[in-house]
């Protein structure tokens, strides 16, 4: 097959673009910077709001994986641009029936609770409107090799120490298995399905629990400390003056990091016949944080 991909060059992307190749697809990529040649992938210059390098993109191609998206933004347009008119362009450009499969987020189920996850929501509504192929994934929390969003819990764990939210449950998921199942929804026939995914853990993650996780696989025990949400504001300013638009801890991640329950919803699983996990989260978190050290950051 051929397979137009956005967000390529990213974290999620990488793994995608590894594992179409690897199952003998080649690999249509936007990317907004020029990179290496690299078999099977043909690289696209260009960006979400560029329609000619969109339509070149996707020209003749079996599937559109439409990955690109903005997770942290220091406003609502930053959120309206990379995830609504973004989505809004990929699927201009997409010729009716075209097989189309949507990377959401888990936070598209709550999109009170912040702009990020009301843009995403706003997002999947142009797929779903749509006269394509669609399917839709919601992944909750992504870690694996590539994730920076991440860095800073490895990094505090270093130190035998975890700052969390106020109690509640999280699900995850590996990089690596996500994009699999992107590859394998691909190929695979629509179902116009909202899918939400996981590392299948029974009962998902506490904070505490997670944390513990990440301590183990950087080998200390780890004491966390839940944080009041008031706390993680102040916490919120403090990033931004420190890290400006660099910041990890932002006020509308905030807004849903405290939200009690970000497990996903069991019956909104793919089939099995389709994809299961294949990563234990415990070996994962190992493997991330192998390669955290091999980069020097850690």
């Amino acid at each position: 097959m051929i397979l137009a991909l956005t967000g390529a060059t990213g974290f999620v992307g990488g793994h995608v673009v590894r594992r179409a190749v690897e199952a003998g697809h080649q690999v249509r990529a936007l990317a907004r910077r020029p990179q290496p040649p690299r078999d099977g992938v043909t690289w696209i210059a260009g960006a979400l709001d560029d329609a000619a390098a969109l339509a070149a993109l996707v020209e003749g191609a079996d599937a559109v994986i439409h990955i690109a998206g903005v997770i942290n933004a220091p406003d609502r347009a930053g959120f309206v641009a990379g995830n609504i008119a973004g989505t809004q362009a990929v699927v201009a450009a997409t010729a009716s029936g075209t097989r189309f499969v949507h990377v959401s987020s888990l936070s598209a189920r709550e999109p009170q609770l912040s702009i990020y996850g009301w843009s995403k929501r706003e997002a999947e509504a142009v797929v779903a409107a749509a006269p394509l192929d669609w399917d839709m994934v919601r992944p909750p929390a992504i870690y694996g090799p590539g994730d920076m969003d991440m860095l800073d819990l490895f990094r505090f764990a270093r130190r035998g120490v975890a700052l969390t939210p106020p109690a509640g449950r999280l699900s995850v998921i590996h990089a690596d298995d996500l994009a699999r199942l992107l590859v394998a929804l691909a190929a695979a026939p629509a179902t116009r399905a909202i899918y939400e995914v996981d590392d299948a853990r029974d009962g998902a993650w506490t904070h505490k629990g997670f944390t513990s996780a990440i301590g183990a696989a950087v080998g200390r025990r780890v004491r966390p400390i839940a944080l009041p949400r008031a706390l993680l504001r102040v916490g919120a300013r403090i990033d931004r003056l420190a890290r400006g638009k660099g910041a990890r801890l932002t006020a509308d991640r905030v807004a849903y990091f405290c939200h009690p329950d970000w497990t996903v919803d069991v019956t909104k699983r793919p089939p099995a016949a389709l994809w299961v996990p294949q990563i234990a989260t415990e070996t994962g978190l190992r493997e991330t944080a192998e390669s955290y050290r091999a980069a020097g950051l850690l």
